[in-house]
């Protein structure tokens, strides 16, 4: 029996008439920053707590890292920046320590630079801070926290009236996380905090903090919040449940304050978070949690090529404007030195193909006429015993 109905009617052809239109469909937004976390040199890959604080700064910049690279021993920053532009990296950031047992830290933006070298003054692991805290937030895979990327905050790296490099700073810190737009974000992604704080007091170093956002909800007692959060509670010494609600005689387990988030910032929450109770239009707290790594850093040269090129600021040498001048005509004539050099070398390497090209074109010539030559010897032979048996 044939098929009943009418016939099928497309209805998603994304036919776009205007020009204009059909632009604002094809461009799209740039991509989201995605990094490398390294260590390089030889005594870093045998330093243990170097390792975990690799380890825990590529949990910072989940999820656009690489959680499991390995490095090949004696590999060096240029070696991974020829890698960046085949994986999509745009920062790359690598850790390494001298003999005398100082950390340092490059910061580049891949591929062309510019790279800023920080002297790591001290550093805490996130093991370590979350060894002295009462109540440690879940870091576990199960709890997707490092699934969305961090919020970047910059603090005290004031305007634009502020020194070349302190706005470099703030520009390459903003520019490792992805943006955040206020009107798309969706509350429930914003889960963790990376500080990057400015103490003009102390040399201009930088503090770096990692904090994860938690939210409780407020305005009940404690033992009706333990009860909306899935929390079962001990009513071993009261007769009913109302006698724990209200906190009478017996019941001074859920009693012992009204509530709770006194000192933390209570906010009604324009959509759902995390958590149980913390639900679109209700009052929580919020409150940071430090995650670790903890670490403080003194910028110590802007280079401007990745890890190469002239050197646009040092925290220790200053030079006046004709040295540096000086200096940069230097680099200039070596680098076209080193271009010259690099075509006659790929000059001579042209000569020589062309002449081993020239060399094989003559010996196949050879070859031919040897064997043109041989043939006409076999058809001379041929012809001659063919007369020779005509006439007998």
């Amino acid at each position: 029996m044939p098929k009943q109905g009418r016939k099928r009617k497309k209805t998603r052809t994304h036919v776009v008439e205007d020009e204009n239109a059909a632009s604002a469909l094809s461009t799209s937004a740039p991509p989201p920053p995605r990094s490398l976390v390294v260590r390089h040199g030889s005594s870093a890959a045998e330093e243990p707590e170097l390792q975990d604080l690799v380890a825990d700064w590529r949990n910072l910049m989940s999820p656009a890292t690489a959680l499991k690279l390995k490095e090949r021993k004696g590999a060096k920053v240029r070696d991974y920046a020829e890698l960046a532009p085949v994986l999509g990296v745009t920062h790359l950031m690598a850790f390494s320590m001298n003999e005398g047992g100082n950390v340092n830290c490059k910061i580049a933006r891949a591929p062309t630079g510019p790279t800023l070298s920080f002297k790591v003054k001290r550093f805490s692991l996130s093991k370590q801070v979350r060894a002295v805290q009462k109540r440690p937030i879940d870091t576990s895979t199960s709890s997707g926290i490092y699934q969305t990327a961090p919020v970047v905050v910059t603090n005290n790296f004031g305007g634009a009236d502020e020194a070349a490099h302190i706005k470099l700073m703030r520009i390459t810190f903003q520019n490792m996380f992805p943006a955040v737009d206020v009107g798309k974000v969706r509350l429930s992604d914003v889960r963790r905090v990376v500080l990057f704080n400015l103490l003009k007091d102390e040399d201009e170093e930088v503090e770096v903090r990692h904090y994860a956002v938690r939210a409780n909800p407020t305005g009940v007692s404690r033992s009706v919040k333990r009860i909306v959060q899935a929390k079962v509670p001990n009513l071993g010494r009261v007769d009913d449940i109302a006698d724990y609600v209200l906190g009478n005689a017996g019941a001074s387990i859920g009693a012992m304050s009204d509530s709770e988030g006194e000192d933390d910032a209570n906010v009604v929450l324009p959509q759902n978070f995390v958590g149980r109770g913390n639900s679109k239009s209700q009052k929580s707290a919020l409150k940071l949690i430090e995650l670790g790594p903890r670490m403080r850093v003194k910028l110590m040269k802007v280079e401007r090529g990745l890890a190469a090129g002239d050197v646009m600021y040092h925290a220790t040498i200053k030079k006046t404007p004709e040295e540096a001048k000086r200096l940069k005509a230097k680099a200039t004539e070596k680098d076209a030195l080193k271009r010259q050099r690099r075509e006659e070398q790929e000059a001579n390497v042209q000569r020589k193909n062309a002449a081993k090209e020239e060399k094989r074109a003559k010996k196949l010539q050879r070859r031919k006429e040897r064997e043109e030559e041989g043939l006409n010897q076999l058809r001379g032979h041929a012809l001659g015993s063919e007369e020779g048996y005509q006439s007998e």
